[in-house]
């Protein structure tokens, strides 16, 4: 249900907005109104904004926003919903988008989220989908709307995850709906949540946390998961309730054209989802087309404007019966293939056929061995098992995973029996869900078990888990021995020749709740592998990313000399050989903020960083120092200048990125596993060596000592600071980036941090620190760089900025009043002047001198008492920014 922060960024697409001279804030009928206009582009008329709360009975208002365009006429409208956690704003920009291409937009947040009130209930029929028919009816009113009869507006909904849902479940209930495009979605929120009768406790509770806890729910939401969450066991009545809320409930009075956009990298609702409510709608006679992304709710690449503009055809192909409209193939799947040696980022290509083929369609036998294998259950189900990690794997490092369809994996010795296939003697693309047949027998009444599917390399280096998914079982009645077929996880993925596959089937896994009881249970094989393939589904073989073909044709052509000249801008210049023993050196970098094109984040920075440096980053909020070091990590583009790293340039995924060691805001660790653990399962992400972690050193420069083999959540908040930095040194990277690595940290903790940065740098590595604390900086860093509104400021070692001679500080036996200040500031040769306990501190420029300064004080009457350079990092902080801070 988009929860967030890893996937807030679904739906995000900047359009500016026109500052009107005024709002214009009116009421009519049950809401308040602010009226607006959004900037016409140079292609695109402008975009007009209301913004009106609604009553929609029992006390409920909805806080919704209505974009139309700036032609006249009666146009079709959208109802765009938002994910779960989030509000309207999240779908602002599509909706501008909308607008702009001749719809009439209309936006809300849905109960218990953004400025409405009222509580969650999971897209209630009776709540959450009533409220879309009452806003299908105020559409019906509307004169920018175009009409099919009285009170029957042309009208189509689109959303992702929690928004895709009510897209899906309105149309059941309401037949005014006449197209839908929902993403990233479920059919059955029973099955997406208790899959096969096992509770999937990390994603629900995510659910519940990102809602702002259980009493924002209705009561009966509130009861089942507190229920569920204590026993670790769904039971039919939870099941009832989630199933009455689900699109499957109305399943077959879904009648209109129908895109279904899915994501692979998906553990909250994978692609059965999508291929059941295909299967559904289609045979309820309807048009559906299905797409699967390369994200998901797990992270990777959502490929939102493909997908959107996908969407918009759709529209435009059902709403406005522009019949000539190509929407794209009737099924799309995105497919990797390595990384992209410019920018690091994977290659996405389309693979794409006439007709969704289902979940098995020609399926290919893949035999297995492996003898019968007894399997432990661990008492509270510890340590579990690792496949997907819910919230986690949108960011960093896991995301790129992600988008290479690579997931995290990790299984205890005895915890899981493997059953393997020969090594295959041609490529293999499994496309759908494999199955496969076991016998199970049990010690304890029921059994709960997690079935994947890995593709093992012919060096036995470490296996891949496509995308990380995992198909829990429970197995009622094991005691005696039972037959189940085990339906693993769907995907699209291709096995190379002298692979092997590897079936696993665990007794824990992380993302799942399991019986706190210890069992052993006996797995055994009963047959082989079925493996679908798809062969219908075939890759473009022009290297052109894969929505180039439906375009019109003057629109590819375009599309195609923009991709060849942005392959041109984005070749990695040589390395200089000059730069080999350097660091970073930073010159003439800058960076403008989005959509904006003389507004800059960084403009013209020029810095050298040196061996064995200690060098604090430093400026007021919005001094540009996160938009640096985001570029300097390979996170965003630079539009200008450059960053050499050891001499190489950096890009998203350079090589030399590998001696850059990062700490950005903490780091996300799994509470149950101890430190070593957690740092363990993050090098294996990694999937470099082991002996390349060094991790004995660096946990020997974090101090960790003995709380290194206790769990996490027995940590204080300074210990959880060190290990994410011990983290950060993994590999000893020989440019740590320190990202206010002291927040919410007491003194002593903040004197252990320094130490571990000094004894890091004193092994002639660099490190490089953005903090606030400017006491703290100075006793720790040996350089600086002081930034404002995105310029250098003044760089060099600590002593020099500090006791600068270009900053003086004059006593006064008086307090000097703001108009004398004032002309101080303005005097010839100052650069600034701030008011101070002892009198003023005054910056000198480049013409400035103290004797003249002082002649020039005397003769405003300024009462000086003395006069010489001050002492601390912060005064020479505040006059060298002027104070902005």
């Amino acid at each position: 249900m988009d929860l967030r922060p890893p996937l807030r960024r679904i739906l995000r697409a900047p359009r500016r907005l026109l500052a009107a001279g005024a709002a214009v804030v009116v009421l009519a009928g049950a809401g308040t109104w602010t009226v607006t206009s959004a900037a016409a582009s140079d292609d695109r008329p402008a975009v007009r904004r209301t913004d009106q709360v609604m009553a929609v009975g029992d006390g409920v208002r909805l806080d919704t926003s209505y974009f139309t365009p700036g032609t006249a006429g009666r146009h079709p409208a959208v109802l765009l919903g938002h994910g779960f956690g989030g509000s309207k704003e999240d779908v602002r920009r599509q909706a501008e988008d909308l607008a702009g291409s001749g719809y009439a937009v209309l936006t809300w947040s849905a109960r218990g989220f953004g400025g409405s009130t009222g509580k969650i209930g999971l897209n209630d029929p009776r709540g959450e989908v009533a409220d879309v028919s009452r806003l299908i009816d105020w559409l019906a009113r509307r004169p920018e709307v175009r009409l099919d009869r009285a009170g029957d507006p042309r009208v189509g909904m689109a959303g992702a995850s929690y928004g895709g849902a009510i897209a899906l479940l309105t149309a059941g209930h309401d037949p005014r709906v006449d197209a839908i495009a929902p993403s990233l979605t479920y059919w059955n929120l029973a099955d997406a949540l208790l899959p096969n009768g096992v509770f999937k406790k990390l994603w629900a509770g995510l659910f519940v946390s990102s809602g702002g806890g259980c009493a924002r729910f209705e009561p009966a939401l509130c009861r089942m998961y507190e229920r569920i969450a204590e026993s670790g066991t769904p039971d039919a009545q939870a099941r009832a309730l989630l199933e009455q809320r689900s699109p499957s409930a109305v399943g077959d009075r879904i009648k209109v054209p129908t895109l279904l956009v899915q994501g692979q990298t998906d553990s909250l609702f994978p692609l059965g989802q999508a291929d059941a409510a295909a299967r559904q709608i289609r045979s309820n006679g309807a048009p559906v087309d299905v797409d699967w992304i390369a994200g998901g709710h797990d992270g990777g690449d959502l490929e939102r404007a493909r997908a959107q503009g996908r969407v918009r055809a759709w529209f435009d192909r059902y709403l406005k019966d522009e019949k000539g409209t190509a929407t794209g193939p009737g099924f799309r799947v995105t497919r990797t293939g390595g990384v992209d040696s410019t920018d690091g980022a994977a290659r996405l290509r389309g693979a794409s056929a006439g007709t969704y083929p289902g979940l098995r369609n020609a399926p290919q036998t893949v035999p297995l061995t492996g003898r019968a294998q007894q399997v432990t259950h661990p008492a509270g189900a510890t340590p579990p098992a690792v496949s997907a990690l819910p919230g986690l794997g949108a960011g960093g490092g896991l995301a790129r995973l992600s988008s290479l369809g690579v997931g995290v994996s990790l299984d205890f010795p005895g915890q899981y029996a493997s059953f393997e296939s020969a090594p295959l003697t041609g490529d293999l693309r499994i496309t759908g869900t494999p199955t496969a047949t076991l016998h199970v027998t049990s010690t304890s009444d029921d059994a709960v078990l997690f079935g994947k599917v890995y593709d093992v390399g012919p060096d036995g280096g470490r296996p891949v888990l496509p995308a990380g998914l995992v198909t829990p079982l429970r197995v009622q009645g094991a005691r005696s021995g039972k037959d189940v077929t085990l339906t693993l996880p769907a995907v699209d993925h291709q096995v190379q020749k002298g692979h092997r596959l590897r079936l696993v089937v665990a007794s824990t896994d992380l993302g799942y709740a399991s019986p706190a009881a210890p069992a052993t249970y006996t797995v055994a094989l009963k047959g082989d592998l079925s493996v679908p393939t798809a062969p219908g589904v075939r890759t473009a073989a022009a290297p052109l990313p894969s929505w180039v073909w439906w375009l019109p044709p003057t629109g590819a052509a375009a599309a195609l000399v923009l991709l060849l000249a942005g392959r041109r801008r984005t070749t990695a210049p040589a390395p200089d050989p000059a730069l080999a023993g350097v660091p970073l050196e930073i010159t003439d970098l800058t960076k403008r903020y989005a959509g904006a094109r003389d507004r800059y984040a960084v403009r013209d920075l020029t810095f050298r960083v040196e061996q064995g440096q200690v060098l604090g980053l430093l400026g007021p909020n919005g001094a540009g120092k996160t938009t640096t070091l985001r570029m300097l990590m390979g996170l965003i583009r630079p539009d200008g200048g450059e960053i050499r790293v050891f001499g190489h340039a950096v890009r998203p995924g350079a090589p030399v990125l590998s001696r850059v060691g990062a700490f950005v805001e903490g780091a996300g660790f799994l509470p149950h596993l101890s430190g070593r653990e957690n740092l363990d399962l993050y090098w294996r992400a990694t999937g470099r060596p082991a002996e390349d972690a060094h991790l004995d050193e660096a946990l020997r420069i974090a101090g960790l000592g003995d709380a290194l083999e206790r769990a996490v959540r027995t940590y204080s908040q300074g210990m959880r600071q060190r290990l994410a930095i011990a983290q950060a040194m993994l590999g000893l990277p020989d440019l740590l980036i320190l990202d206010e690595p002291a927040n919410g940290l007491d003194p002593p903790q903040i004197r252990e941090m320094r130490e571990v940065m000094i004894r890091y740098a004193a092994g002639g590595r660099t490190v490089i620190v953005s903090s606030h604390l400017l006491a703290e900086v100075e006793q720790s860093c040996t350089h600086l760089v002081v930034m404002d509104r995105g310029r250098l400021v003044q760089a060099g070692p600590v002593g020099e900025i500090v006791g600068a001679g270009d900053t003086l500080l004059v006593g006064t036996d008086a307090p000097v009043p703001d108009r004398v200040l004032e002309k101080a500031a303005a005097l010839p040769g100052v650069a600034s002047a701030l008011r101070a306990d002892e009198g003023l501190l005054i910056r000198l420029d480049a013409d400035g001198t103290a004797a003249r300064l002082v002649a020039d004080l005397v003769r405003l009457d300024v009462p000086v008492t003395s006069l010489g350079p001050h002492g601390r990092l912060e005064d020479a902080f505040l006059t060298l920014i002027g104070g902005s801070a």
